[in-house]
C-alpha cells in the first residue's frame, strides 16, 4: 500500500495535553505527510483524541497497543506500519513538543544527502536545550559522552529521538530484531546504522522541555541505557556492514 512520501511516527503514553497541538503544528507546515501515532495504552485518552482528529484527516492514523508497555516496541510497530506504506522517508519524534515541527524541513533537506539525520541538541559541541534543570542536562551530556566512548559512534547526540530515516536504511537495520525496550532504542538503532555504513549527519535543533504532561524517564530506563552500549559492542548484535 503506497501512501505519503514522508511518514512521521509518534509514540505516545499519556500525552493528551500535547498531542492535538503537535499534530496541528505538523499540519500547518506539512499538510501532505503521513502521521501515525502509536499509543501505548494511555489511560488518559490520548488515542481517543487522535482518533477524533483522524476523522477529518485521512493521512492521520492511530495504532493502539495493548499488553506490556514499551517505548521501543511502540516505535518499532509504528515504523513497520510506516514502511508498509512505501515512503521515501520515516521521521521519529516525541509527542511533547520538545521536538518542534519547525525542524522537520531541516531534517528532510539534510536527508537528501544522508541515510539517517539526527535532530541534534549538541551538534558542534553546543548545548541547545531550554528549561532543563541542571541535573537533567548533566545526565544527558554524560550519557552521550558515555555512549560515544563505548561505541565510538561519530555523533554528538546519540540518545536523541528526533530522527529522519531514508526508508531503505531503516529497513536494513532489521527492526523486528531490536532488543531494547526503553530509550536505549535510540542507541541500538544508531549503532546498527553506523555498523552498516549508513551516512549519518546531525542538524541543530533547539530542544525545549515539555510544558504539559510528565516525563517518562525512570531508573529502569536509565539502567537499560547504561547497559545497552556494552551489549552492542561485546555482542555485536547488529547487521554487518555493506562493505
Amino acid at each position: 500500500m503506497r501512501g505519503s512520501a514522508v511518514q512521521i511516527v509518534i509514540p505516545t503514553y499519556n500525552e493528551r495535553e500535547n498531542i492535538a497541538r503537535l499534530i496541528a503544528e505538523i499540519r500547518a507546515r506539512h499538510p501532505d505527510v503521513g502521521v501515525v501515532v502509536v499509543d501505548d495504552d494511555s489511560p488518559d485518552g490520548t488515542a481517543d483524541v487522535v482518533e477524533r482528529m483522524a476523522m477529518s484527516d485521512s493521512r492521520l492514523h492511530v495504532l493502539r497497543r495493548r499488553g506490556r508497555r514499551s517505548f521501543a516496541r511502540s516505535v518499532v510497530e509504528g515504523m513497520l506500519w510506516a514502511l508498509a506504506r512505501e515512503p521515501q522517508f520515516v521521521i521519529q519524534m516525541d509527542a511533547d513538543l520538545s521536538h518542534h515541527p519547525q525542524y522537520i524541513g531541516d531534517l528532510l533537506r539534510a536527508a537528501a544527502e544522508a541515510d539517517l539525520v539526527i535532530g541534534s541538541r549538541y551538534v558542534g559541541r553546543r548545548v541547545n536545550v531550554v528549561n532543563w534543570p541542571l541535573s537533567r542536562l548533566l545526565l544527558s551530556v554524560f550519557a552521550n559522552a558515555y555512549v560515544r566512548t563505548i561505541t565510538r559512534l561519530p555523533v554528538f547526540d546519540a540518545t536523541g529521538g528526533f530522527r529522519c530515516w531514508r526508508a531503505e536504511a531503516l529497513r536494513a537495520i532489521d527492526l523486528p530484531s531490536i532488543r531494547s525496550e526503553g530509550y536505549s532504542f535510540q542507541i541500538e538503532t544508531l549503532y546498527r546504522a553506523h555498523r552498516l555504513g549508513h551516512r549519518i549527519v546531525e542538524v541543530p535543533i533547539i530542544f525545549t522541555e515539555r510544558n504539559a504532561g510528565a516525563s517518562k524517564m525512570s531508573a529502569r530506563i536509565i539502567l537499560e541505557s547504561a547497559i545497552r552500549p556494552w551489549t552492542l559492542v561485546l555482542g555485536r548484535s547488529a547487521p554487518k556492514s555493506r562493505g
